[in-house]
């Protein structure tokens, strides 16, 4: 293993003429890969040489290296992530696996020998979708590990992220790729050690912001795409073709071919667009991009700038749905962009959702194996954010004359809706999750109580906590430990202690515990208070008559009760009968409040978090009371509808 300072490895891209695609390296660059492929679209396999690159930026010299062999997910019904019922082949060919035909280390050492699979999550041990490699001498701190990969990679079909469909190529997770050496201190880490989990049904990828110059050989009718910069295309002659990209700085590089995709490219700022998409989708381009636009603006407002000069989305055909709702950074995946009506913004809504993960996925680079929520709730609640800002007024999702669907209560009904909503808790790794929970929790019930954070810190405090977290932790690898640091340093500094000393209180019901939010209205009650009084005269006792004047007095009494676990602060807006309102507030924190008012009005009505900012609130039917209730059988009904448009974006997305 030669030796290689970090400094002249972060200086080598500068070297390549021509090969720049950010100004400046993002992150510590501690992976890179060369890769030259060949795609066979007979046989389904892509064969490769790789060279693949790994710094030792710890203290302590490490003796094995470990590696994802994502595809082996696809080897047999017996792997860790077919075993789980999502997937199964469609006939001899449909197996998927990446098999090493050769490794060598930079001296020249044959390592074949000294690799083996290992199961860390369940001990599988006929999954194979990890691998050890034990080295012939420790890699010392400072030193770089250089391997010499050749591989064959069979692409599985059906398509499930990654796979083929007759002649639509979409090839993910593809090749042997580095886990994530984390030192201690780090995410929390106690020890220094290797992270690289299984390939679970439920579960996505972590990566080291990494280098990549990739070139694809591939018959001269395809149509290419990437998560790189095209950097050329090279005729080879007997139809065939190279075609040659460069990435920097992202955590995954995907690429996709058919010789039927249409190529468009539009231009944001310093931003190069390319859409890739069937003649079918080419009716829904406009509304793709503006799609991609639209999170481009309001991400780069809110959160930070958008660092690469290009990207690519794909809107596959239907024979590819498989690959849709995938994201690689400057690489996503939409879907249904040809078949859904204009009215219904479920293509839009997976595009900009696909877009956002190249903040939480890819600048952040959370570890999604461990910590879901961290990338998909964030994602989903800054998705909610601007389809609901961009499309129609706070109804971003569905827009007719005679009904309005926003985002965001598609996405909390989603949690609330589920019967399994209190069965663990929110910060379980990925494949953890028990009764098909993963997409509830991670995605909806995440989003929701991010909803709710922002309703009570305030929705400048809540922007001002994600433009601190992008300053701190691009191309890094935050935890949710991390964030939480944030929330309490930004909340402290713009609240001082209005919510006490920190947000813990908030994260621990809502992230590490598992109860439910539900506050309810159980009734107001109005007493006349009569203007005759009681006099003792011996044993008995003796009244005046009544005397009922035109001043006469009331006592009214609002009662609120908390009947779910969860307390947070609540506003509640009280109604009188000479048009007066007030707005009390509650700690949230017993089991019950009572509001009382002496006067000549009564109280006639009341509403629990008028301004619906408590989204964690489990039935919010409860959360208000008046003397004549107002229209409850349509509020009903249009709870229906959201929970059947709930439905059907299941349907759509993944």
């Amino acid at each position: 293993m030669r030796k290689c300072i970090l400094v002249l490895m972060l200086a080598v891209p500068f070297a390549m003429s021509g090969q720049i695609v950010v100004d400046a390296p993002l992150s510590d660059r501690l992976t890179g890969y060369d890769i030259n492929a060949v795609l066979n679209p007979e046989s389904h396999i892509v064969s490769g040489s790789m060279s693949a690159w790994w710094v030792n930026n710890s203290s302590q010299p490490v003796a094995e290296a470990m590696m994802h062999m994502y595809l082996n997910a696809f080897s047999s019904n017996k792997t860790s992530f077919s075993s789980g019922g999502r997937w199964t082949a469609s006939g001899d060919e449909g197996w998927g696996w990446v098999k090493i035909r050769t490794m060598t280390d930079d001296e020249g050492n044959d390592l074949s020998g000294s690799m083996n699979y290992v199961s860390p999550d369940d001990g599988n041990e006929d999954d194979r979708t990890v691998l050890r490699l034990d080295l012939p001498e420790p890699v010392e701190p400072g030193d770089t590990l250089k391997l010499m990969i050749t591989f064959d990679s069979r692409l599985p079909s059906p398509i499930v992220r990654t796979g083929y469909a007759d002649d639509f190529f979409f090839v993910a997770q593809w090749f042997p790729k580095f886990g994530v050496y984390e030192t201690a201190g780090m995410r929390q880490r106690e020890a220094d050690g290797w992270n690289c989990h299984q390939f679970h049904p439920h579960s996505e990828f972590y990566a080291n912001h990494s280098v990549y110059n990739v070139s694809v050989t591939l018959p001269d009718e395809y149509v290419a795409g990437s998560g790189g910069k095209l950097i050329e295309e090279i005729d080879l002659g007997n139809n065939l073709k190279k075609v040659v990209w460069r990435a920097e700085d992202i955590v995954d590089f995907a690429w996709t071919a058919w010789p039927e995709y249409k190529v468009l490219t539009r231009k944001w700022k310093n931003v190069d667009i390319t859409l890739l998409t069937s003649e079918k989708g080419l009716s829904k381009a406009d509304a793709q991009f503006e799609a991609v636009m639209y999170a481009l603006e309001y991400l780069g407002e809110k959160v930070g700038p958008y660092p690469w000069p290009h990207l690519t989305f794909v809107d596959p055909p239907i024979i590819g749905a498989g690959s849709g709702g995938m994201e690689y950074t400057t690489l996503f995946t939409s879907m249904g962009g040809g078949v859904v009506p204009s009215f219904l913004k479920i293509s839009e809504m997976v595009t900009i959702h696909e877009f956002g993960h190249a903040y939480f996925m890819g600048i952040m680079a959370s570890n999604e194996f461990e910590e879901p929520w961290l990338d998909e709730g964030i994602n989903s609640y800054w998705e909610q954010r601007i389809v609901d800002h961009y499309y129609g007024n706070g109804y971003g999702l569905l827009r007719l004359s005679f009904l309005k669907i926003s985002d965001t209560d598609q996405g909390r009904l989603g949690y609330i809706a589920s019967p399994s909503r209190s069965v663990s808790t929110n910060d379980l790794p990925s494949w953890m999750y028990p009764h098909n929970t993963y997409s509830m929790m991670s995605y909806n019930k995440a989003a929701t109580w991010l909803h709710t954070l922002e309703g009570i810190i305030g929705t400048a405090t809540m922007d001002d906590v994600f433009r601190e977290y992008y300053r701190r932790w691009s191309f890094r690898h935050p935890s949710g430990q991390d964030f939480i640091a944030v929330v309490n340093d930004v909340v402290r500094k713009e609240h001082g202690d209005s919510f006490g000393e920190n947000m813990n209180w908030f994260f621990d019901q809502v992230l590490y515990g598992n109860g439910i939010c539900d506050y309810r209205l159980s009734g107001i009650t109005v007493k006349k208070i009569r203007s005759y009084s009681g006099v003792i005269d011996g044993d008995s006792v003796t009244y005046t008559s009544s005397d009922r004047k035109s001043d006469t007095l009331y006592l009214s009494r609002v009662s609120i009760e908390r009947i779910g676990e969860v307390t947070l602060p609540l506003e509640i807006l009280i109604g009188f009968d000479n048009g007066d309102e007030v707005m009390e507030t509650w700690d949230g924190k017993g089991s019950y409040k009572d509001f009382e008012y002496t006067g000549t009005r009564q109280a006639v009505w009341a509403k629990i978090d008028p301004l619906d900012k408590l989204d964690l609130d489990v039935n919010r039917i409860n959360n208000s009371w008046a003397e004549k209730p107002k229209h409850p059988a349509s509020r009903r009904m249009m709870d229906k509808l959201v929970f059947y448009m709930q439905m059907l974006i299941s349907i759509f997305t993944i």
